[in-house]
This record gives C-alpha cells, sequence and structure tokens, in this order.
C-alpha cells in the first residue's frame, strides 16, 4: 500500500519529559515528527517540561530546545484533573484549539515516560499509543527486575548483583565486601532504571567501585553491578510486533570511548555503527532469536531494541538490556537497523501506529463489568 493510500492518523508525539534523557528526548521527537509527515500523517506535538508541565502547543519543541520550559499557556495539570481526563485535557490548553488524537507517539525515555508512567496515564484515559504496555515498560526499565526474567527463560546474562541506594548510604563497607565476593573486576556500574548510558560507570579497583556507586546513587535507588565481558563486542537487535514479534537484522557498535556511554552515543561523532554486524550466518541468527525472546519474556508491545554483549574472543553472547522506546535519531540504531532490513523510515513509524490500533482494539474488547 503506497503512502497516499493509507489511513491518514493525527498523531499526538510526546516528548521531553522528567528524565536525565530529555535531550535525546528531544533529538528523536524530531526525526519521528517528520517522519510521520513524510507517511502523511497529521502531527500535533506535545511537549512535557523537565518539571513536568504539559505544552500541548505547536511551537512546544521549539519552546523546550530554547529551555522556556515554565513558559506554557494553560496550567500545570497533575493534581487539577481526574486522571481518566489528564490526556484528553491536555491538548485542550492552548491559544487555538488542538484536534483530537487518533493515536500517541510518547517519544519519552528513561523514568516518568519510558517506564509506565506514561502508559498508566494513557490506558486510563483510554487513548491507543505506541510501544509497551504498563508492565512491559516498567520490566524493561528496571534492569535488575528484568535480569530476573531472562534468566527464568534461559537467557544468558553475565554475572551480577543489585545494591540498594539506601543500604549504600548506611553501611558502605559491607557492601562493598559482598560485591568484592561475589563480583570480580573491572565491573560496571549503572542506575537499575536509567538509559542512554546516563550514570554508567567502569570500576577497576575498590576506590573506583566506591565512586561509580556513589554516581549512579544520584540517578535510582538501586544500582546493577556486572562483570565486564572481556574482549567485549557491543551487539544490538530491532524488534517490532505485538503477538509475532519479528527481529531486524543485528548491528555492531565500535564505541568512540572506552565504552558506549552518554558521550560516545550522542556528543563523540567517533562512534561506528556497522550494519550488518560482522558476525558469521549462525550466529546472527541465535541473536536474533535472543533478541524476540527477550521482547516476549518482559511482555514488550509494538518495539524494542535489545541490547548484547558478546565476547569477541569465544563469541559468546549476553542479553544486556532491552530499551522499550529506543532512540528516534536518523544516526539512531533502531531505525537504521529496520532500514537495512528493508523498512524506511516513513513506513517503519507507520507500522508502529499500526500496532498501537491493532493492541488498543483488541483491548475494547474486555469487558468492564461483572
Amino acid at each position: 500500500m503506497t503512502t497516499t493510500q493509507r489511513k491518514r492518523y493525527r498523531v499526538g508525539v510526546l516528548f521531553g519529559g522528567r528524565s536525565g534523557e530529555h535531550e535525546v528526548s528531544l533529538a528523536s521527537a524530531k526525526n519521528v515528527m517528520e517522519a510521520l509527515r513524510q507517511a502523511g500523517h497529521e502531527v500535533v506535538p506535545i511537549g512535557i517540561s523537565r518539571k513536568g508541565r504539559w505544552l500541548p502547543q505547536p511551537d512546544a519543541w521549539l519552546q523546550l530546545t530554547a529551555e522556556a520550559q515554565e513558559r506554557t499557556v494553560g496550567r500545570h495539570l497533575l493534581g487539577q484533573e481526574r486522571a481518566g481526563e489528564l490526556v484528553p485535557r491536555a491538548w485542550q490548553l492552548s491559544e487555538q484549539p488542538l484536534p483530537a488524537i487518533d493515536v500517541i507517539f510518547p517519544v519519552l525515555h528513561g523514568p516518568y515516560g519510558e517506564d509506565g508512567t506514561v502508559q498508566g496515564l494513557l490506558e486510563m484515559a483510554n487513548v491507543p499509543y505506541v510501544g509497551s504496555g504498563v508492565l512491559g515498560s516498567a520490566l524493561g526499565m528496571d534492569k535488575a527486575v528484568a535480569r530476573k526474567l531472562f534468566a527464568h527463560h534461559g537467557l544468558p546474562q553475565v554475572r551480577h548483583c543489585v545494591v540498594q541506594r539506601h543500604r549504600w548510604r548506611a553501611a558502605p563497607d559491607e557492601v562493598i565486601a559482598e560485591v568484592e565476593a561475589a563480583l570480580a573486576y573491572p565491573l560496571f556500574v549503572k542506575p537499575a532504571n536509567m538509559g542512554s548510558s546516563v550514570g554508567v560507570s567502569k570500576a577497576r579497583n575498590r576506590r573506583q567501585l566506591q565512586d561509580a556507586l556513589d554516581y549512579a546513587a544520584r540517578y535510582d535507588r538501586k544500582m546493577l553491578v556486572e562483570e565486564a565481558v572481556p574482549h567485549a563486542r557491543e551487539i544490538e537487535v530491532s524488534v517490532l510486533g505485538n503477538h509475532e514479534p519479528v527481529a531486524s537484522i543485528a548491528g555492531e557498535i565500535i564505541p568512540a570511548n572506552e565504552f558506549y556511554d552518554y558521550n560516545a552515543k550522542y556528543e563523540n561523532e567517533g562512534s561506528q555503527l556497522l550494519i550488518p554486524a560482522p558476525i558469521d550466518a549462525a550466529l546472527m541468527e541465535q541473536v536474533r532469536s535472543y533478541a524476540v525472546r527477550a521482547f516476549q519474556a518482559l511482555e514488550c508491545e509494538g518495539l524494542a531494541r535489545v541490547d548484547f554483549l558478546m565476547n569477541g574472543e569465544t563469541q559468546e553472547l549476553f542479553v544486556n538490556e532491552i530499551n522499550t522506546m529506543p532512540g528516534f535519531t536518523r544516526i539512531s540504531m533502531y531505525p537504521k537497523l529496520w532500514e537495512a532490513s528493508g523498512v524506511a523510515y516513513p513506513e517503519l513509524v507507520h507500522r508502529l501506529l499500526e500496532l498501537a490500533l491493532e493492541r488498543h482494539q483488541e483491548r475494547q474488547e474486555f469487558s468492564t463489568v461483572r
């Protein structure tokens, strides 16, 4: 079906938000909105400031990029409307009334957007939206809980342990001793509920481990500590679908820095994306199979990017994490992997809308009365 023959949707694009990935969301949203327009859809921008204020105005993206988050027509929504009215009310607060929305595309990364919070709001408002539901989003965001489910489904992972922030602050010496007894240096430390490598550090000794735990504790109440993979290679796979998800070809990242941290992802142009990943056919099929299994283990829907670590010498694979709303810039792995798999960017965003509406229609069949 060509773009001109498709049904044209009015898509509310949510972006910004309260997380440490605010800027990443703005970059993703710009590209998503362009692709939606190329696919023939009408875009309704809905920005969310760092303080949680909603800006349902056509220039919301410009307002946020200009760091004018608090200059908003209308009022703060939360606490003033019933939960089921929040979303419909949001796009009535601009100077010009905004049109009804067919489907929401929440291009929000990290906490307060990718973790099930916005998804719960949209569910209560009975509004179709792109991506995983409340459960899949929450599980995907919490790396510690996700690890338990991956283990239950027989997916390989590196050795790791979880540190609670309150215990780290109350008994740091005990925590360090326990980590050192369970794991071997070098170690990676990361917030359990954060993405884009925010708060991630590598520790080669006790002093660096202490600093890394302090740093990760700035972003979350729970930290994940895991052993580094020898000769590590970073492999990523994009997944698309609801009941019958499919995986793209795999890609490999050669980070500009020692590991793929925030700087290497978004600021240092020296990182390389190798698509397809230079691995043999058998390994390609294995990593794609693992990606679909990880997607299903967390009950994800719509889309996700599954990240792997591979021992470059033994070719042993480890599931690292899953991103239920991966970066969507033109140079992000998720759309680039699908483009290399035969799905162009405008076609990809259109398919995501269709998957969102398909799931929403299924949920309308559920009875809400006895």
